[in-house]
């Protein structure tokens, strides 16, 4: 289904932008020549960074020349990690509104925690430069409309973090899915499941002189600093992560909606709860969601954070049920099943991915990447623009609403919006710190 039949995002009213507001830089390139290079910048360098790096060095035609993070210790490990990766140290800037006036700089990666993500990737579309965001695209329903709407208002190529759609075995996947091979489609099954540990009850402290701890916030309502925050547990706290389902679900279900051809639900709803470890893990640990579509189709999301799914199984994965059969999708190859069980063929990537480790990179995040840049240098259609990964976002935050609200929530399908529902729209926005909200 293509997603520009849809109106999912409302037009917004111009506004200034706060503290977030840029002066709009000239950018009248168009098409980049073929020998031009395509300056980048990487914000947020910890983790999923490495792979992007390495993915964006693969790339003839670009060239990391700035990278930015709040945190000096995070910064020396990763210039370390670039001197050996791709043999020099792009410039630092540690203050990303800084960066964003540099006039050399073309195209931004972010690949910070998810609170930053929408308004980062927002402010750089204003000083005219293109964005590749991790996922998930935004930290709430608004900012997805928020984002899709400057995409459109600013006109740069925006792609979100789904590698899995620049995976040549699930593309041959969706292409004989639509041809009819398990004949009528009607279920996809999305599922993650991990051991995660407890993350404790959390100190209050004075931040590190290393981190800026009011940057590193940004958007966000202002918190002390605590202990079992950064760098990674930030993930299961609501003011700046979106759990689980966010975290990993965004891919599986997102493979799950482009295999099935869907769109936004027509309604969503979710059962799980926090069942391990008495800590400051603000999220469900285990959870169970159904998004349902007209004519009976479903998607459901199995999320195991704490407590691997049993038996034994892959520890991440779609599969799509047809009425001639099933078929199995992950990041490394694509099986189809008759409706025995027995399996038909194996379509394995040429190049393997890590599969829960996304630090290292793989294969999919250099055709990822390479399809970004393709459509800014050549204007190659995008694997991901952001007009439909939003979507698979925007499901994940329906699925995060409908277990808070506790109760079964009715869509729009033409605008994503929640239907006659005061109390789960109470979900649909942030509070955002005082001169730092995101506005067109």
């Amino acid at each position: 289904m293509e997603y520009g039949r849809r109106q999912f995002i409302k037009e917004t009213t111009a506004g200034t932008m706060g503290a977030l507001v840029l002066p709009q830089l000239t950018f009248g390139k168009g098409l980049f020549s073929a020998n031009e290079t395509i300056n980048v910048a990487v914000i947020g360098v910890r983790s999923r960074a490495k792979a992007l790096t390495q993915s964006i060095h693969n790339y003839p035609n670009a060239k990391i020349i700035y990278t930015c993070d709040v945190d000096d210790v995070i910064i020396e490990e990763n210039n370390a990690f670039l001197e050996k990766t791709i043999g020099y140290v792009p410039k630092v800037i540690k203050d990303f509104r800084k960066l964003l006036e540099k006039k050399d700089l073309d195209a931004v990666f972010i690949a910070t925690p998810e609170h930053w993500h929408a308004p980062m990737a927002i402010a750089a579309m204003q000083a005219g430069k293109h964005v590749y965001v991790e996922k998930p695209c935004s930290h709430n329903p608004h900012e997805n409309e928020l984002l899709v709407t400057a995409q459109k208002k600013y006109n740069k190529v925006v792609q979100m973090g789904n590698q899995q759609r620049s995976a040549s075995s699930s593309m041959l996947a969706v292409k004989e899915i639509k041809e009819g091979i398990i004949g009528n489609v009607f279920k996809g099954e999305a599922y993650y499941s991990n051991n995660r540990g407890s993350i404790g009850k959390g100190n209050i402290l004075k931040a590190p002189q290393t981190l800026d701890w009011d940057l590193w916030q940004g958007p966000a309502p202002r918190e002390d600093f605590r202990d079992n925050v950064h760098p990674y547990n930030w993930h299961w706290f609501r003011t700046w992560g979106t759990g689980e389902i966010h975290n990993n679900g965004t891919h599986e279900i997102d493979v799950c909606r482009w295999a099935m051809g869907l769109d936004i639900p027509d309604a969503v709803t979710s059962f799980g709860g926090k069942y391990t470890y008495s800590d400051d893990w603000e999220f469900t640990d285990n959870q169970e969601v159904t998004f349902q579509y007209a004519e009976g189709k479903t998607i459901t999301w199995t999320g195991h954070s704490r407590g691997l799914i049993q038996p034994s199984q892959p520890g991440r994965g779609a599969t799509i049920y047809g009425s001639k059969g099933v078929i199995t999708l992950s990041r490394n190859e694509y099986k189809l099943f008759g409706l025995d069980g027995n399996l038909i063929k194996t379509v394995e990537e040429q190049v393997k991915s890590e599969t829960t480790n996304t630090v290292g990179g793989g294969g999919l995040d250099n055709n990822h990447v390479t399809n970004f840049f393709d459509a800014i240098r050549l204007g190659t259609k995008q694997n991901s623009p952001i007009t439909d990964a939003s979507i698979s976002t925007l499901m994940c935050h329906l699925g995060n609403i409908a277990q808070d609200v506790g109760e079964t929530i009715k869509i729009d399908t033409t605008t994503g919006r929640i239907q006659n529902n005061e109390k789960a729209m109470a979900y649909w926005r942030r509070d955002y710190q005082p001169g730092w909200e995101p506005k067109l």
